[in-house]
């Protein structure tokens, strides 16, 4: 794998420039387009245990853990697509080697043991279709991220939530932190904490020139961003 050098992820893939749905599969091949290392998605579990990529715990008006993915299925993306499953997106993003693809696994709204579930088929999918290359995991349930951990030992998981120093997560042999911009700013120490610790340094979701330009000089390992773009026009500067 020759994955793309440079910091820039983009934040449900590069969607707004080109006024395409977040999350969509258009979106992610807009970010490989483009070069950016990584193309982060958010992946649910329907009612019917299929996993599903959208943000919102919530499609078309629908709660995604109540519904079927049959039933979510008959609205479709602005862009004509059908919204995905976890493993068309993966299968798509396996076609090219430049881009990393950012799983996120969000938290069940139902509960803690459903969340428990879709971290276990997550990791069984990405197994399953011989993924791991590609995969890098991010959670904001953070007994998610160690049962990837648990589950896929060695995989690259960052943890989300802000609430953890980068010496806890280090002591729990979580290897990354992607925290809001907010947090580093409050916390600026947990910057050379982390690199001291070697807990990758990742950051969401940075959109505004002046704070890229801060996390590039902080030497962040990666800023997720939905501006992909602007963030590549500031780094050839």
């Amino acid at each position: 794998m020759r994955f793309a050098k440079n910091i820039v992820v983009a934040h449900r893939g590069a969607w707004k420039k080109n006024n395409l749905p977040e999350n969509s599969i258009a979106s992610l091949q807009e970010a490989v387009r483009i070069g950016c290392t990584g193309s982060e998605f958010d992946v649910h579990l329907t009612a019917d245990d299929t996993l599903i990529v959208n943000h919102d715990d919530k499609y078309a008006g629908m709660k995604i853990e109540e519904n079927t993915y049959a039933a979510l299925a008959q609205t479709k993306l602005f862009n004509g697509e059908t919204i995905p499953t976890a493993r068309t997106y993966l299968l798509a993003g396996m076609q090219q080697h430049t881009t990393k693809l950012v799983f996120e696994i969000k938290a069940s709204v139902i509960s803690k043991e459903r969340g428990q579930k879709l971290a276990q088929k997550c990791v069984e999918l990405v197994k399953t279709l011989k993924a791991e290359p590609w995969v890098m995991y991010i959670s904001f349930d953070y007994d998610i991220v160690k049962k990837v951990l648990e589950l896929q030992p060695g995989a690259n998981v960052a943890y989300l939530n802000g609430d953890k120093s980068p010496a806890q997560l280090k002591a729990n042999n979580v290897p990354g932190l992607d925290y809001h911009y907010s947090v580093f700013r409050k916390n600026p120490d947990w910057i050379a904490e982390a690199k001291q610790n070697k807990v990758e340094l990742n950051v969401w979701t940075v959109n505004s020139a002046e704070d890229m330009k801060w996390f590039i000089d902080q030497k962040f390992d990666y800023i997720t961003t939905n501006e992909p773009e602007l963030l590549f026009e500031l780094l050839k500067k």
